[in-house]
């Protein structure tokens, strides 16, 4: 039977072997680095920067086009991070419950919380590991004949006789009184509850079995102590689990969602009727990071929040109040919530002028700016490296079969050509990789579409003309942009009044322009 092209032997080749394209025919022998850092190639400044960046908590601006790997090392980094060791708490104020207050736990106390809870949830018991005369008051027991038997069977299956302490409805007698029907009979319900004492080491100490179920809960001493403690503890909400992700994007966000909030309580947090401020209480994203990664693409996109960036590096804790006056948790604030994050920020080339330049020195005075590459020169390493890329794309889409020889020339041929076109570079490999990835799902769905075992030439080459840009296709067919638009425009934009009309019109000389 013909293996498939996922069943081809695996990972047998390195991307460092000098004879890599001597050896490889199918994209499924390559390597795959396991740690997430090796696989960002081509850019070996900025993933040294970023492993000293994890070990020294240090920030890290990455400038440079879309496509060339930022996103992929700010992940990485993270993924180097040792885990988080603490969660953070809001803790309701009983004197101000305005003003709740923050509570941090290390691992060590909330492992240590776990095991108060667990020793105060109590001990599950069948019936028969309790002693005998607190299985028969709940009902778990013949007094008669000693056989165990469910509670909810009031009769007793090996003798017959009615089991004491208990009763059912079948075993009730009832007399009438006109409307009023009174129960009588030789059962008792059943205990739920027995509380006895018993000694242990010496000591006597109150236990507790409760029923529950077919099963009986035994509640000793020291659970009885763990409860009580439990009890005493102010309320709290968990704001930040210990369990969470080191790697927080935050591109994009709202105010909102970036400093956190308190949500509206129609109630106003009114005792016995609204919810308590502490519990509408929301992260933002800068607390969310503390202690991880907080990753912000195109940085200067969020202008209005970088002072506030600035303020939580700086400070390394931020307020949480409500940001909507109208609303009830206006009055609600919260201090000093904790917020210790690397921050990871990327931009273009051309926006680097729009980054805030107190923030911009906070960056350099307390870590590291990158500038990424987008091409790399032609040698055994990085054709080995830009192969094992192909690979790694084909794995992470899932739903394309591997390339074999033929496909895997023709990518790297195709990668050499637009470092040609788009940067100007003889002899280099493109690390627009983004755009590399994109036509090889495309060459991949061909292959899947025409019902092929691999991605080969042929597919790639189709890949090419159907992955070109919208600008590319309109410059094929109407010889440039603007030929296109003159073309494109409805009956109404070509009325002599309509100002989209100005280029299109006959009556002036600059039509040209299109052309």
């Amino acid at each position: 039977m013909k293996k498939s092209s996922n069943e081809k032997s695996k990972g047998m080749l390195r991307a460092d072997d000098p004879d890599l394209l001597k050896k490889i025919n199918y994209s499924s022998e390559m390597v795959i680095p396991k740690d997430p850092i090796e696989r960002v190639i081509g850019q070996d400044e900025a993933v040294e920067l970023a492993k000293i960046a994890a070990r020294q908590k240090r920030h890290l601006l990455l400038g440079g086009p879309p496509g060339t790997g930022k996103s992929m090392i700010a992940q990485a980094l993270a993924l180097h991070l040792p885990a988080p060791t603490e969660e953070i708490y809001v803790v309701h104020n009983p004197e101000n419950p305005e003003r709740p207050f923050v509570e941090r736990k290390s691992a060590e106390e909330i492992m240590k919380k776990e095991r108060s809870r667990d020793i105060a949830e109590g001990i599950m018991l069948s019936a028969t590991e309790v002693p005998g005369e607190i299985a028969i008051k709940l009902g778990f027991k013949c007094n008669k004949c000693g056989i165990y038997s469910p509670p909810q069977v009031s009769s007793c299956p090996a003798c017959g006789q009615t089991k004491v302490g208990t009763e059912s409805e079948n075993d009730k007698r009832f007399i009438s009184f006109g409307n009023i029907k009174m129960a009588f009979g030789p059962g008792r319900p059943a205990k739920k509850q027995v509380t006895t004492t018993r000694k242990i080491d010496g000591r006597e100490e109150v236990v507790i079995y409760e029923r529950v179920n077919d099963r009986i809960l035994m509640i000793d001493q020291e659970a009885l102590e763990k409860r009580k403690e439990l009890k005493s503890e102010s309320p709290k909400k968990r704001l930040v689990k210990l369990d969470r992700n080191p790697f927080v994007l935050a591109t994009g966000a709202s105010e909102t969602e970036f400093l956190g909030d308190v949500r509206h309580d129609p109630y106003g947090g009114h005792a016995g009727l609204g919810t308590p401020p502490y519990e509408r209480v929301v992260a933002g994203t800068i607390h969310e990071a503390h202690e991880g990664v907080l990753f912000i693409d195109e940085l200067p996109h969020i202008a209005h929040l970088q002072r506030q960036i600035l303020t939580a590096m700086q400070e390394k804790v931020y307020t949480i109040s409500g940001r909507n006056p109208q609303s009830a948790g206006a009055s609600v604030r919260v201090e000093e919530i904790p917020c210790n994050f690397i921050l990871v920020a990327a931009c273009n080339i051309q926006d680097l002028d729009k980054i805030l330049s107190p923030l911009r020195s906070r960056i350099i005075g307390e870590g590291y700016e990158a500038l990424m590459a987008t091409t790399m020169e032609i040698n055994d390493k990085n054709t080995g490296l830009l192969v094992q890329f192909i690979a790694q794309e084909i794995i992470m889409d899932g739903k394309i079969p591997h390339a074999n020889r033929s496909g895997i020339l023709a990518i790297l041929e195709e990668c050499k050509k637009r470092a040609k076109d788009t940067d100007d570079e003889d002899d280099s490999y493109s690390l627009r990789l983004r755009d590399m990835g994109g036509l090889i799902r495309t060459a991949g769905d061909l292959a899947v579409f025409s019902g092929d075992e691999f991605i080969t030439e042929q597919h790639v080459k189709s890949a090419i003309k159907r992955s070109r840009s919208l600008e590319q296709q309109i410059e094929d067919r109407y010889g440039s942009y603007y030929g296109g638009l003159a073309r494109d425009i409805s009956s109404a934009q070509k009325s002599a009044s309509s100002p989209y009309n100005y280029w299109n019109t006959h009556v002036h000389d600059d039509k040209k322009g299109y052309d």
